[in-house]
């Protein structure tokens, strides 16, 4: 019997661990879904085109159509995403100092469940 409490216990570890990465995972998804969404409202507020950013979307997906072994499909489409945003050209030409502004701001993102 105290093998079997023994054994319980380490698979409720094991569990708990399994839960905490799981959790840690979906953190730095909701943190890099948060970061460019924040990039889509900066180009939104730069009337940035639908066509370009329909070539920013295309892009991303493109270069992601093959998942990499070892990495999240999903953060990898959004980490993509995040980098091809970036280098978008409006938000590269627009200035620092109202860049930083706007990232200063609370994040009107977040949507409470």
């Amino acid at each position: 019997e105290l093998q079997q409490k023994v054994e319980e216990t380490e698979l409720l570890k094991m569990e708990l661990q399994m839960l905490e990465t799981e959790r840690v995972r979906l953190s730095l998804v909701e943190e890099k879904l948060m970061d460019v969404l924040q990039l889509l409202q900066q180009l939104r507020d730069l009337n940035i085109s639908k066509r370009a950013l329909g070539k920013i979307l295309l892009s991303t997906l493109e270069s992601c159509h093959d998942p990499q072994p070892g990495r999240a499909h999903l953060f990898e489409v959004l980490d993509t995403l995040y980098h091809e945003l970036t280098a978008c050209e409006l938000l590269q030409s627009q200035p620092l100092e109202k860049a930083q502004s706007r990232q200063s701001l609370s994040n009107p993102l977040v949507i409470s469940c």
